[in-house]
């Protein structure tokens, strides 16, 4: 018996369960373990190997020497062979996972950045070919590194050989996404449903002259949903999935991933059967390809996004992006105050042990200000006010502000805005290269070093924002480029700056300075026993608002990581730590029991001196 016959035969019975619950009968399984069959025979021996290897080592993604980067593959290294000759830099960085951003054919314009996909089996041309992609990670597994790609499920491109067959009147098509003759469902769905970008893109539903029919459209109007109400949908969309997976593809980001159920009468999201399908996802990628990992893009409350792991005894998603933390962070920077970032940690951090997170402080995206509201009315914060004053904070408007940023999406009706920019010039770096004034650069690289030993801190690992390693600055020239100019996210999407990685590289500049600085956090998590998948991680009162402070512990070892976020001298003290201990990086020795000082933006991993490791710095 093949291992692809074994592993179904153990989830088949689950497998006709869910279609059965999503679509009143198992009729369409049978269809769907034709693909899965037909991938596993067209999966090469190399990547069974890998399988195998993962099947004895599932946890593999948890290890403490995991450290994510996401890029632009065009931006880094002009496309994928670029890419695959930059493999040493990777690893010079210790990588242990690439993500990056989407590279599947899109429509020339009108493409959301990659997220409106035309073909989901093909490399657009930009980047390269199918067979550049299968090359890459073949390198990339040589030395160690899982490939990343997002999964695009909720839509496709307007011009997606679906959508041209449902235009040109073919019914079957008509039903991959959810088209309308009338106004009826359209009016009913827009009482419950929010729309995504109410500035941008009013309304849920396009009107299609070709077909005669409004078309559901959540996102932007080129963007149309698709119907998993459909079971041929479900299953060509996993079909792409697997044929990804035997290109080398090891992780799936899973885009949106909420929204891909709809149901009259509710917000359409978060639904039962997004559940459903996710588990389903995750059956068929265990059978198949057990390599394999699913990541959820899901973008809620802490205390919402339990349900994406499912439990268990019938997981989900394998891990969640923590956008929560990304936006604490910046909010304890500007504001610096740390209660509502202790308040996000304790609620990520009560989670079982099977919730796992990828960790960022920047991402492609933007920043959402998407703080705890009740939360923040219960410490005497204003929602509203401060959601402007962050903002305004950091597109550099705000009266002693050091940031350098641009918003995005800002909404004239709502005061709503999101804020866009690098870490680097975010910090403030880049407002002291203006001024030609050392100091405060300097200071905005230890707001940088500070950001990264708080990320580098929490339970999960760490993903670096390409070009952050090397403190990059904001990309002001998007602004004279037509294509790119209306969307200001485009001003961290900017190209490596090779000149400065080989400064970086040399230890010159600010850019040595974050370059080693990241290196150093790197070697402590992949050497310090405390940072081991099994380590307790929580939070720790420090008797000050202006510090954050994770306690990380495994078997009788402990580490207090303690971060100022403040720029003052900040007295703090922790109960129940008592003696001397020592910061990793420094060997300064502090007794937390009776309390010491943090100089601002000052950092430590405090062990305890008898404990100390030999691989401290």
């Amino acid at each position: 018996m093949s291992s692809f016959e074994y592993r179904l035969n153990r989830k088949r019975e689950e497998m006709r369960s869910l279609f059965t619950r999503l679509y009143g009968s198992d009729e369409a399984l049978d269809d769907l373990i034709m693909v899965m069959r037909e991938y596993y025979i067209k999966r090469s021996d190399e990547l069974k190997a890998l399988d195998e290897a993962r099947e004895k080592d599932p946890l593999w993604y948890r290890r403490g020497d995991m450290l994510g980067l996401t890029m632009y593959s065009d931006l880094f290294s002009q496309g994928l062979k670029g890419l695959k000759d930059r493999v040493d830099y990777l690893n010079r960085l210790s990588l242990k996972y690439l993500h990056l951003m989407p590279l599947l054919k899109m429509p020339e314009k009108d493409n959301d950045g990659g997220y409106a996909v035309e073909d989901f089996f093909t490399v657009d041309p930009r980047f390269g070919t199918n067979e550049d992609l299968a090359a890459l990670t073949e390198e990339l597994r040589k030395h160690g590194i899982s490939l990343c790609l997002d999964f695009v499920m909720n839509h496709t491109a307007s011009t997606h050989e679906w959508a041209r067959r449902a235009e040109a009147g073919d019914e079957r098509y008509q039903d991959y996404y959810m088209c309308f003759s009338d106004r009826t469902y359209p009016d009913e769905y827009e009482k419950t449903t929010p729309e995504v970008f109410p500035a941008t893109a009013p309304g849920n539903f396009i009107w299609n002259d070709k077909m005669k029919k409004w078309v559901l459209s959540s996102f932007y109007p080129y963007q149309w949903d698709l119907n998993y109400r459909n079971p041929e949908v479900l299953r060509e969309m996993l079909r792409s999935a697997l044929h990804l997976a035997n290109l080398g593809v090891e992780v799936f980001r899973l885009d949106a991933v909420p929204y891909i159920w709809k149901q009259l009468g509710t917000t359409s999201r978060n639904l039962p059967e997004v559940h459903l399908i996710v588990r389903l996802m995750r059956l068929v990628l265990e059978t198949v390809c057990p390599s394999v990992i699913l990541k959820g893009e899901v973008v809620m409350a802490p205390k919402e996004l339990k349900a994406y792991f499912g439990t268990p005894e019938a997981p989900e998603c394998h891990l969640l992006y923590n956008v929560s933390l990304m936006v604490n962070f910046w909010s304890a920077l500007a504001s610096q105050d740390v209660r509502l970032l202790d308040h996000m940690a304790e609620d990520i951090l009560s989670m079982e042990d099977h919730c796992s997170f990828v960790n960022y402080i920047r991402c492609h995206d933007d920043i959402g200000w998407g703080l705890d509201e009740d939360y923040e009315r219960k410490i005497g914060i204003d929602p509203l006010k401060h959601k402007i004053f962050l903002y305004r904070f950091y597109e550099g408007a705000f009266r002693g502000s050091y940031s350098l940023g641009q918003l995005y999406n800002y909404d004239e009706a709502s005061l709503d805005a999101r804020s866009c920019g690098t870490t680097a010039s975010l910090c403030g770096i880049e407002s002291g290269r203006n001024h030609f004034d050392d100091e405060l650069i300097e200071k905005g690289v230890k707001r940088d070093m500070l950001m990264h030993a708080a990320l580098y801190s929490f339970r999960g690992f760490p993903m670096l924002s390409s070009g952050d390693e090397i403190g990059q600055l904001n990309d002001w020239s998007y602004m004279n480029d037509p294509a790119r100019a209306l969307d200001s996210r485009n001003i961290h999407r900017s190209r490596f700056n090779w000149d400065n990685e080989a400064k970086a590289e040399r230890g010159e500049g600010y850019e040595g300075e974050i370059f080693s600085g990241i290196l150093t956090f790197d070697r402590i998590r992949k050497t310090d026993p405390c940072f081991a998948p099994e380590a307790k991680v929580t939070t720790w009162k420090s008797h000050s608002d202006g510090v954050f402070s994770i306690r990380r512990t495994v078997n009788g070892r402990d580490m207090l990581c303690v971060m100022n976020f403040r720029d003052s001298v900040e007295h703090v003290h922790y109960d129940y730590f008592m003696g001397d201990y020592s910061d990793v990086f420094t060997g300064r020795t502090v007794n937390p029991g009776n309390g010491f000082d943090l100089e601002p933006y000052e950092y430590l991993y405090l062990v305890q001196d008898s404990q100390a490791f030999s691989s401290s710095f």
